[in-house]
This record gives structure tokens, C-alpha cells and sequence, in this order.
């Protein structure tokens, strides 16, 4: 067979550690790769390249396609970015999967049925880190939800249950909150949802969603959610499975994966050949699996899991009446070597096949946008923040066919009609909606115009439109 050539990075902290073990691994089952090797991670960062990537090893990864990256250690800090968040969003890795699974008694755990799939929403939702500070006492975050990339992960998500046999997809979101963009999401996944009637679909609100991971983990099978959730449930996922340690993760798009573990750099355990590999080892068999070289991902994960009962564990997982001998990194690479081409006696074997998921999305169809108006905000912090008296200002600032809707501050409306309890800051909000139905850009202009000629610092619009008659912004929550 023709060696695939494939990209690793070693990573920082225990990286160099892990991947020495995996790829002793791959060298003992005769895994036909051959790798060019790349520095991410910390020395990149403070070589001064804030990407933690240099620009030469962008050319290697990018025509490799297919990465096997270590935990990597961002300094601490402002101005550095993370390299995941990077590389997900360069490469269009917009699918982070990650199958969570109970290997009891092994490895402790209370749910030893527990085996799901959480598939993650990778580039968009607030990891867009697109954030701004505008006035004195108030932080903004854009949260972004698209349509193509709703419909992406949801697509995968579906093509990833029936490729492997999966029952269930269950979508989690915040969508009785944030109706637009969660409920972008949810109405996205139960339109993709029709054309999959082999698969059973539910709807969790996120925190009833994440209650049940943490209670009843064997009762879920896929998950698929945007980006924020699905980091965080991630993780729950993986602690009440057993350890953290044991989860790999892969970051997939159209043309290029990156494997990893789901843990971080631990730099205090750096060099003690100390620290478990199988995390790592998980994401290195996924990543086989997704180049096709399913027999030796078989081999080593049943190999893998053969060690476990055979009670060779490394110091995270040993337990006196359970472990037969505690061994370091290699070590644990070296039991699992010696059991390459056995089977698990206890645990149930894997059994993989490729699988080539395309995902085509639907058609953008037309639909008809009227720009209703436009949310003015404004740092403001004068007349002991008064809102009848910064409400009756902007009511004078109608005009040129805009009318004012109401005045609110942290998303409460507080005029008219707000109440004296409600606590307010330095950053208000003015709505004004079209008289007419619509409004143009120049009716915009001029109001602000007005407003800033009266006094009043604006540090913010966003304007207002409605799809096929559909509002397309939030009304107030006061």
C-alpha cells in the first residue's frame, strides 16, 4: 500500500510526549503514513506570530490536508489567538466530532451504557470572537448563526448517525431565548430532519440537554449543536464518562480534517512520561478512519482496549484492586503494541467502515428584505441616567419618516412605560422604526445627524429588516 503523507505537530507540555507514544504505536501496527513534521504552539507565539502558526507551515498543512496535532499551550496574555479557533475557521473545519463512551469498570464511571456522539458547530455562534467595549461599563459579543453553516453541521450530523448505524439526533439549542439565531439553528435541523425518516430526532432546550448528559448520558446517541454548547457539553460529556484524558476529537470540513485530543498541554506533567495517551490515540484512530485505513484503526483500538483489561493504566486511571501495573507514557504505548491483532475479552470490540459523507446544501432561495429601521445606541451617562429624560430627547430626534419605538438599556425597555427598578448603565439603546413600512439609508444618515448634533455619543447602529415580512430583530424583553 502507498503511504499517505500526513502533518504533526508536537505540540507544547506533554504534546511531544503523546505524539512520540502514538506514533511508536502506528510504527509497531505498520500504519502506512509517512509525516512532515510542523511547530505550533507556544515558541511560535513568542517567536511573535500570534497565529501560533508560522506562514511556511500553513503551506505543509494546506497541502497535506490532514493534520495530527498535539495540545499546544497558548501564553498567557492578550493578543495571542487560538490556534484551533484559527485553524477551524481558515481551513473550514466546521465539524468537531467527538464520541464519548464508558469503559467500566476499567476506567470508574456511573453510566457504563453511556455512548454518544456530540457533533459541534466549529466556526461560527460567539467563537467568531468578535467583541467590542464601548462604553465605560458595557461589553458586546456577536453572536453569528448562519444558514449554510446550521444547515452544514446538521447535514454531517446526520450523514455521520446513518453512516455508523446511529438511532437518534438530538439538537440542542437556546432557541426560546434567542429565537433568531438559535432559532435559526432548530428550525434548520428540523427541516434537514425530514429528509432522514430512518432517523428518530429530538429537541432539547441546552440546560435540560446538558442536565441529562450529566444524569442520564446512555439516553442520548448524537448530538448535534452550535459551537459554544457543544464545547461545553463536550467536556461534560467526557468527565462523567469516566476522564477527560480519553476523549479525542476531529475537526473536519470539505477538504481538510485536524485530529486532536480534547484535553490541554497539562505543562506541569511535561517530560515525567507521566501523562495518558489514549486522548490522543483516540484522535490519531479517527483520523485513520477518515483516511481510510480502517483495519489499522480497528487493530489499535482493540488493542487498546485489551490493555485496559488487561490493567496496564497510567497514573490517571490506576486503581489498586482494578490496575495490575501502573506504567508511564511509552510504557502504555508499549502494552498496547504488545497486544496488536488481539481482541478485548470484556469490553465490546469496534468495528469501522469508511464512509464518504457529502454534504450538499440546499438552495438559497429568494425572499424580499424591507429595512424597517434602525436600534440607535449611545453612551450616555448624564442627567443621573434618567430614562423618561433621555427618551423624551430622542422622541425629539423623529423625523424624515422614522418614528421612535422605545428606549432600552441592557435589552429592557425603559421608555416609555419602563419601570423605576430597573437597573440601567451608560449604554442605551434608541429603536426607530419606518412610519411607512421602510426606510432608506440617507433617512438613517440624517437622524443620526440629529442626534449627535444634539449631544449624544452614538457608538453603535444596527439596522433593522424584515424577510417576507418576517422580523428579522428582537423585540424588546421589558
Amino acid at each position: 500500500m502507498d503511504k499517505r503523507r500526513i502533518t504533526v505537530a508536537a505540540g507544547d507540555g506533554i504534546g511531544p510526549e503523546l505524539l512520540r507514544a502514538v506514533l511508536r504505536i502506528f510504527e509497531g501496527a505498520n500504519v502506512p503514513l509517512d509525516y512532515d513534521v510542523v511547530e505550533v504552539g507556544e515558541q511560535v507565539y513568542l517567536k511573535g506570530i500570534t497565529t501560533g502558526i508560522a506562514p511556511d507551515a500553513w503551506d505543509i498543512i494546506r497541502r497535506n490536508k490532514v493534520m495530527l496535532k498535539a495540545p499546544i499551550t497558548t501564553p498567557l496574555g492578550g493578543g495571542y489567538k487560538s490556534i484551533n479557533v484559527t485553524m477551524r475557521k481558515a481551513l473550514g473545519l466546521f465539524a468537531n466530532i467527538r464520541p464519548v463512551k464508558a469503559y467500566t469498570p476499567y476506567v470508574p464511571s456511573n453510566f457504563p451504557k453511556m455512548d454518544m456522539v456530540i457533533v459541534r458547530e466549529n466556526e461560527e455562534d460567539l467563537y467568531g470572537g468578535i467583541e467590542y467595549q464601548q462604553t465605560r461599563e458595557m461589553t458586546v459579543a456577536l453572536k453569528l448563526i448562519s444558514k449554510p453553516g446550521s444547515e452544514s453541521i446538521i447535514r454531517y450530523a446526520f450523514e455521520y448517525a446513518r453512516a455508523y448505524g446511529r438511532k437518534t439526533v438530538t439538537c440542542m439549542t437556546k432557541n426560546n431565548i434567542m429565537k433568531i439565531t438559535d432559532g435559526l439553528f432548530e428550525r434548520t435541523f428540523q427541516a434537514v430532519a425530514k429528509e432522514y425518516p430512518d432517523i428518530a430526532t429530538d429537541h432539547m432546550i441546552i440546560d435540560i440537554g446538558a442536565a441529562r448528559i450529566a444524569a442520564k448520558p446512555e439516553t442520548l446517541d448524537v448530538i448535534v449543536t452550535p459551537n459554544l454548547y457543544g464545547d461545553i457539553v463536550s467536556d461534560v460529556a467526557a468527565q462523567v464518562s469516566g476522564s477527560v484524558g480519553l476523549g479525542g476529537s476531529a475537526n473536519v470540513g470539505l477538504t481538510n480534517a485536524m485530529f486532536e485530543a480534547i484535553h490541554g498541554s497539562a505543562p506541569k506533567w511535561a517530560g515525567k512520561d507521566d501523562s495518558n495517551p489514549s486522548g490522543f490515540l483516540q484522535a490519531a484512530i479517527m483520523m485513520l478512519v477518515h483516511l481510510g485505513l480502517v483495519d489499522y484503526g480497528e487493530k489499535i483500538h482493540n488493542a487498546w482496549l485489551r490493555t485496559l483489561e488487561d490493567g496496564y493504566h497510567t497514573r490517571d486511571i490506576y486503581r489498586e484492586g482494578v490496575s495490575v501495573k501502573k506504567v508511564g507514557t511509552l510504557g502504555f504505548a508499549d502494552a498496547i503494541i504488545a497486544r496488536l491483532g488481539q481482541m478485548p475479552q470484556q469490553l465490546a470490540p469496534v468495528s469501522f467502515k469508511s464512509s464518504d459523507m457529502t454534504i450538499h446544501l440546499a438552495p438559497a432561495m429568494p425572499v424580499k428584505k424591507t429595512f424597517s429601521g434602525v436600534d440607535v445606541y449611545m453612551d450616555w451617562d448624564a442627567d443621573g441616567r434618567n430614562p423618561t429624560k433621555i427618551g423624551q430627547a430622542m422622541q425629539a430626534m423623529e423625523g424624515g419618516g422614522l418614528k421612535l419605538n422605545m428606549v432600552t438599556n441592557r435589552g429592557v425597555q425603559v421608555y416609555p412605560e419602563g419601570f423605576p427598578e430597573t437597573f440601567v448603565t451608560d449604554f442605551w439603546c434608541a429603536r426607530y422604526l419606518a412610519t411607512d413600512g421602510a426606510v432608506g439609508s440617507q433617512q438613517v444618515i440624517e437622524l443620526l445627524s440629529r442626534i449627535q448634533a444634539a449631544g449624544f455619543e452614538v457608538v453603535k447602529t444596527e439596522n433593522l429588516y424584515a424577510f417576507d415580512g418576517e422580523r428579522g430583530y428582537s423585540a424588546d424583553v421589558g
